[in-house]
């Protein structure tokens, strides 16, 4: 599958490209990139692939126009099939010029195997770099050395990314948009702990690129701001802008995604966030660990207090959509101070809990404890946390399969109501025995069928002593209430199933969160 930016009858000399992990994904960063080519921008295209694709067929598609330059944006989700296809275009044209950039090679550059074979890496901002390194390219005057530094331009400099989206990218992918880059937290895990502040973008220019964007049809936006809510008048405008669009088209209202500072909710913006009717907003809200001892050991300054009170007042007295985050395998965390943080977010009720499991990136801080903390991480991407002094490799695998679980039972809003029938008095013990328990009959993770799920959970109750009728209930309820319309081995023969539901009108709502909304 091939998503693609200016054609120029199939022949560019400049190809941007890069594998999304999924084809609803658009690529920001090339749009970027292209945007600032300059006068090199008519003699360039984006081709984006997926992750997943045959090296042999991305690497056809790219070599068939001919190419003199590939840029590719590198991801810790895509590294390593981007280092085959950078090794097979070498193979198959060892005179192409294949340019590297993006957060995973942007640190540690010399060595890495995919930087080794490319021609160049631009490290941290390519914006503007990568216009320069093109015109050198192709004006015979390549520079020598291959790990080139970003410039940080200011933004103002930077042209806007948002006339590179299609109208197939309007029509069927989420669009990312930024209001600023840059984060002035210092949280170790992330890679933003190394920006120094953050940058906005000018409000006016960026607020008539989300008009042009309406007026094509965009109706989902995914701001990729770190802290959407630093500076309140902004957030504030930018809600109005939504606002105003939602009064004017109640009928086809927008789906806007924003990342949040959790302790950070004053009463003007709680104001605006009850405006937005059920399923037009969805928060992300950064968590990570509630022990203070860690919270401190990793720079991550946090009133947990506030936080708790914020997001449980958004979950009672919002219609916003709440996914909040949390990392296991933090430097001193233990298996019983996650589960009480664990136990703490489940009670505030948020629409979903994302359970992820520490990643050593390339160039984070959190590598500082690696001796102190004995961390052990995966050499190979995703570089998650295999073991820590305080959870042994087992256990961090447990964990890891609790992880996946929970996305599949309790993120998909497939089971609100056997779900608090498993969790019982305690959230995280009661979903750990479960977790084991579908381990221990499956050994599997990925790809366990709605249906086949339905029919384990009755067994695990039964098995956990509840009763046939309480089990049947609850489970029959969830299946039938988010579209299932099989016979399941517990309904009596005559039950009657469900006639198929008729077509859905367009919802720019997404089904999982609406499934949450609706519960």
């Amino acid at each position: 599958m091939i998503a693609s930016i200016g054609d120029n009858d199939g022949m560019s000399e400049i190809l941007l490209a890069t594998l999304n992990a999924r084809y609803s994904h658009a690529s920001l960063g090339l749009r970027y990139l292209r945007a600032n080519l300059g006068a090199l921008r008519e003699r360039s295209a984006i081709r984006e692939f997926v992750i997943g694709q045959k090296t042999e067929e991305i690497a056809e598609a790219l070599l068939a126009e001919k190419p003199t330059i590939v840029g590719l944006g590198v991801y810790i989700w895509n590294c390593e099939e981007s280092l085959k296809l950078v090794l097979m275009l070498k193979a198959v044209r060892p005179d192409l010029i294949i340019v590297l950039g993006g957060p995973e090679v942007s640190y540690e550059s010399g060595e890495q195997a995919i930087c080794v074979a490319a021609d160049y890496t631009i490290t941290g901002w390519g914006d503007i770099s990568f216009a320069q390194l093109c015109a050198q390219i192709l004006a015979g005057q390549a520079p020598e050395a291959k790990i080139i530094p970003g410039i940080q331009a200011k933004l103002d400099d930077i042209a806007s990314p948002y006339v590179e989206y299609t109208e197939e990218d309007i029509r069927q992918r989420h669009l990312y948009v930024e209001a600023s880059r840059g984060c002035p937290f210092k949280c170790e895990f992330c890679l933003s702990a190394l920006d120094k502040t953050a940058w906005p973008f000018a409000l006016d220019g960026f607020l008539a690129d989300l008009e042009m964007l309406w007026q094509k049809g965009a109706r989902q936006f995914k701001f990729v701001d770190r802290t959407f809510n630093l500076k309140i008048e902004t957030s504030l405008r930018i809600m109005d802008f939504f606002l105003g669009k939602i009064a004017e088209n109640p009928e086809d209202p927008p789906f806007a995604h924003f990342e949040l500072i959790p302790d950070h909710l004053p009463e003007k913006l709680k104001e605006a966030i009850q405006r937005f009717p059920a399923g037009t907003l969805q928060f992300e809200i950064g968590i990570q660990t509630f022990n203070v001892e860690v919270q401190a050991r990793i720079s991550r300054k946090q009133k947990n207090e506030l936080a708790r009170d914020n997001i449980l007042w958004l979950a009672q007295n919002s219609g916003a959509h709440l996914h909040v985050d949390l990392i296991a395998g933090l430097p001193g965390e233990t298996v019983q101070s996650f589960g009480e943080g664990f136990n703490k977010l489940v009670a505030l009720n948020p629409h979903e809990i994302q359970f992820g499991i520490l990643k050593r990136l390339r160039g984070a801080p959190i590598a500082r404890h690696t001796k102190d903390f004995a961390l052990r991480f995966n050499p190979a991407p995703p570089y998650n946390i295999l073991s820590t002094d305080c959870i042994d490799f087992a256990e961090m695998q447990k964990l890891s399969r609790f992880s996946r679980y929970w996305d599949i039972l309790a993120n998909s809003g497939r089971y609100s109501r056997t779900l608090p029938v498993i969790l019982g008095d305690s959230a995280f013990d009661g979903f750990f025995r479960l977790s084991e328990w579908l381990y221990a009959k499956t050994r599997q993770t990925h790809a366990i069928a709605h249906e086949r799920m339905v029919h384990l959970l009755y067994d695990y109750l039964l098995e956990c002593g509840h009763a046939e009728d309480d089990a049947a209930a609850v489970l029959i309820a969830d299946y039938r209430g988010t579209g299932g319309r099989s016979r399941l081995r517990f309904e009596s023969a005559d039950t009657e199933l469900p006639l198929p539901k008729p077509a859905k009108t367009r919802k720019h709502t997404p089904d999982r969160q609406a499934r949450h909304l609706q519960a």
